[in-house]
């Protein structure tokens, strides 16, 4: 018999090595910022149902991606919440794999929408004639739940890969929430396929993407120079800046994490840049396309009774 124990339970070493003050003052930040991007997202997500200008493939992939960022923040931010007030609350082995199988579904979600999203500008602007037929309701709602669906079975592989590992003596997860690469240090078997696994993925739901979205951009840019005036340019430019913006903040720190090579890989740095990722991008969204997008900014003059700014 070995002297080992099976791990059934975790903590988080999350921010425990701050002091309660220091604590209380990330929990009232980070909780005004949670708060936050609940409220925009909901509004963004309320204001395009509400609003028949915006049902359109930009919008509807713009409501689709509020959705997905809302239930990826809920996925996350509670527990830390939680563990900034009380930083050695365990988490059992069931519960740390469901927030990761969240966790991973609508991040990698996030991900293929932004290259809907920019396959959606691509057509508008490069095929603009055909651009009512290509994204068609139909297609738009197979684009999002493919979306969906790649990210449910990507976090079903990570899952499974990382809980069939065996986690013995060692249950201190050097994060503030359940994430692959943190579990896998703590595992007492080699993890060599599983950092394979995980490689994989990351190239999959990154590099893919972030080549279709510089594909898509390449031909945007060189479409967009072929106008005429410089009016027609900057107007083309405009219905990109939002989608642009976001796509960078969002790949730029996802991949930053999970692309480098594991003996860069710093923990305390992974969790820095997490907190940038997990609580400030999905924030990102809807302040973007809110405070840089006409026409989101006369729907929402229109929703609360004002005359649209455009008018």
């Amino acid at each position: 018999m070995s002297n080992s124990t099976t791990v059934t339970e975790f903590l988080f070493e999350g921010f425990s090595s701050f002091g309660w003050l220091h604590r209380v003052v990330f929990f009232a930040i980070f909780l005004s910022l949670h708060l936050l991007t609940l409220s925009s997202n909901v509004i963004i997500m309320t204001v395009i149902h509400l609003d028949r200008h915006l049902h359109t493939p930009m919008y509807f992939f713009l409501s689709m991606l509020s959705l997905s960022e809302t239930c990826y923040t809920v996925a996350i931010i509670p527990r830390m919440l939680w563990g900034l007030l009380s930083p050695h609350q365990p988490i059992t082995a069931q519960a740390c794999a469901t927030q990761l199988f969240f966790y991973l579904t609508f991040g990698i979600n996030n991900c293929f929408l932004l290259t809907a999203m920019g396959y959606d500008r691509y057509v508008a602007i490069c095929n603009p004639l055909r651009y009512s037929v290509i994204m068609s309701k139909e297609a738009c709602v197979q684009l999002a739940s493919g979306s969906l669906g790649i990210g449910l079975g990507m976090a079903i592989v990570q899952v499974t890969s990382v809980f069939g590992l065996p986690f013995c003596d060692a249950f201190v997860i050097s994060h503030f929430f359940c994430d692959v690469r943190p579990l896998l240090k703590l595992a007492c078997a080699d993890t060599t396929v599983n950092e394979i696994i995980n490689f994989v993925v990351s190239v999959c739901v990154l590099v893919l993407p972030m080549g279709l979205v510089f594909i898509s951009y390449i031909l945007i840019i060189a479409t967009i120079l072929k106008i005429p005036s410089a009016q027609g340019r900057k107007k083309a430019f405009a219905t990109c800046a939002s989608h642009i913006t976001v796509v960078i903040v969002h790949y730029g720190c996802a991949s930053i994490i999970y692309l480098k090579p594991k003996s860069q890989s710093s923990l305390g740095q992974d969790r820095l840049i997490s907190v940038t990722y997990t609580i400030l991008t999905p924030l990102l969204n809807p302040v973007v396309y809110s405070l840089r997008n006409k026409e989101v900014k006369d729907a929402l003059c229109r929703a609360v009774g004002q005359k649209p700014l455009s008018s």
